[in-house]
């Protein structure tokens, strides 16, 4: 299969690229390069360095499948600029949808986001006709382009929707602005693991490893089983109070400590989970990663030195702070593209 992944040069795509070579798939990577760090992505066997808003039909060709990743990828992201989060993960995804559609791509697998469901609240786990709550630009981006792409499906275009819960995990280019990941190395670095809440609200976690299986069990899967479908994507076991992953954490590095601001904080979201439909329904999709396991990964990655001379809250592995940096440096301006580029 010829897959296009946008967004390969992030923290998901290079895992999924490697998976997706492995797995015996042609993989031509698109991305503006945010991110990268000069090392090529040796599994793709194309790559196109370009921003997804000005993509354009001969970047489509000949390709039997998209898994689109590429967006502002958080909440804070969204923060900096709600209206540029709209641009970039609603109407340049929306645009993708319909130019390969016009084009003949069969698949397009969209990275949307249990933060759908926002304030939700309650105990009961949420499957995928639960009303969407979104209460942020980004969780609204996501919203948006899930209704887009379910209006452009027919008999030769099939959307699927994967809604990812909250990623965690090492790859090649790790993030540390994501709970697991952040707790982790507040916990390394300090030795106090700090919680901004009272530790109660609800997230679902989700290995990186396992958004990548889940990706490419969709394009691979049959067309009746997934067409104009949405997923929630996690472990079976993937829904923790943020207090309980804390506690994980701090089971993994010998002397740390926990620190409970014991308020709320202005994030409201707090939702758990169903994960049966991918569990049951999705060919191919059996997650691997516990909490337990991928924490020691993340351990494991900072004891052996990953951090190198940067601290784990440096512009290097926090995506707000990365662009703004870049944008403060004068190589992006403010709508995110390059100086030189002739908006």
């Amino acid at each position: 299969m010829q897959i296009l992944v946008t967004g390969n040069q992030g923290y998901i795509g290079p895992v999924l690229t490697a998976l997706a070579k492995a797995r015996g798939h042609s993989v031509t990577g698109f991305d503006i390069g945010y991110f990268a760090d000069g090392t090529p992505d040796p599994a793709v066997h194309r790559q196109v360095c370009g921003d997804v808003r000005d993509i354009a039909a001969k970047d489509l060709e000949g390709i039997d499948a998209i898994i689109h990743l590429a967006a502002l990828s958080n909440d804070p992201m969204g923060a900096l600029d709600p209206e540029l989060t709209l641009d970039i993960n609603f109407r340049a995804s929306a645009r993708l949808a319909s130019l390969a559609k016009s084009v003949g791509v069969p698949r397009f697998i969209f990275a949307s986001s249990c933060s759908l469901y926002g304030a939700s609240g309650g105990e009961a786990a949420l499957d995928e006709t639960a009303p969407l709550q979104p209460v942020s630009a980004y969780a609204l981006s996501k919203a948006k382009t899930e209704e887009a792409l379910l209006a452009l499906a027919d008999r030769h275009f099939s959307p699927v929707l994967m809604r990812n819960a909250t990623a965690y995990g090492v790859g090649p280019r790790p993030r540390f602005d994501l709970v697991v990941n952040n707790l982790a190395g507040w916990a390394h670095t300090d030795g106090v693991l700090r919680i901004l809440s009272d530790g109660t609200p609800w997230r679902p976690l989700v290995h990186i490893e396992d958004i990548a299986l889940a990706a490419l069990s969709a394009a691979e899967a049959p067309t009746n089983i997934v067409h104009a479908q949405a997923f929630n994507i996690g472990h079976p076991d993937g829904n923790y109070q943020v207090r309980d992953i804390a506690l994980a954490v701090q089971t993994a590095f010998a002397g740390s400590q926990l620190e409970f601001s014991g308020i709320a904080n202005q994030d409201s979201r707090s939702y758990r989970v169903s994960f049966d439909k991918a569990l049951n329904h999705l060919p191919g999709y059996v997650p691997h990663w516990t909490l337990d396991r991928g924490i020691d990964q993340v351990a494991r990655w900072l004891g052996a030195g990953g951090l190198g001379p940067d601290r784990f809250n440096s512009p290097r592995f926090i995506r707000l702070a990365h662009l703004q940096q870049a944008m403060a440096q004068g190589l992006l301006d403010r709508k995110l593209r390059p100086a030189s580029h002739p908006n």
